[in-house]
């Protein structure tokens, strides 16, 4: 009997067309995870640091811009808390812009966790038949008639697997992470909307103290 090769390519050229192409689809997907977990931590990562900065921050700019341009803007009969929730709701459509380009990645790794365990068990199944396919077809219950089938099912698992378990914890943790950093920038929008409607209040009625 001649030895099964259990690389990972060996598995691949054993497999049939069906095994392949699942083999395939699983390895793309797990190519791709690992490009969106790096893609996700380094938003993150720029993002988190932009806060720290504060509003001196270029990531931060259109925050500031924001939130002079509410600022400079009279309403009539308007308070100064009004004026205030006013500069934080543009500052704060800024900021889910921000963070809405960084977690954009996140929907793929929540679809790959979810869907990877699936599709390699749709290998192995297929497998499986296949060995069970090659018993009838050889009427021999050897190992080597039953063999490659069960190779090609497990090879389709571990590799649905090594998907999967990446993608859900790189989910996990990085919308975790991603989160702390929303809520620093939350308390930023507060801090730097409190300081503009302040700022404007103070110009309003120093332009209504002039002769």
């Amino acid at each position: 009997m001649q030895p099964i090769d259990m690389s990972p390519l060996g598995l691949f050229a054993a497999a049939g067309p069906v095994g392949k192409a699942v083999m395939a689809v699983l390895l793309l997907a797990s190519v791709w995870t690992w490009v969106v977990i790096l893609e996700v931590w380094l938003g993150t990562r720029t993002l988190r640091r932009a806060v720290a900065r504060g509003a001196e921050a270029p990531l931060l700019a259109p925050l500031v811009v924001a939130g002079r341009t509410e600022a400079d803007l009279v309403v009539d009969a308007e308070s100064p808390a009004e004026r205030r929730v006013r500069i934080g709701e543009a500052m704060m459509r800024e900021a889910q812009t921000l963070v809405g380009a960084v977690e954009c990645g996140l929907p793929t790794l929540a679809m790959i966790a979810s869907a990877a365990p699936f599709v390699g068990l749709f290998g192995t199944v297929w497998g499986i038949m296949s060995s069970f396919m090659g018993i009838a077809a050889a009427q021999d219950t050897s190992l080597a008639v039953v063999a490659p089938g069960i190779a090609e099912a497990l090879a389709a698992t571990a590799i649905g697997l090594a998907a999967a378990i990446p993608a859900s914890l790189g989910y996990n943790r990085l919308a975790a992470s991603l989160g702390r950093v929303g809520q620093r920038l939350h308390h930023h929008v507060e801090r730097e909307a409190a300081g503009f409607a302040v700022a404007a209040f103070a110009t309003h009625r120093l332009s209504e103290d002039r002769p």
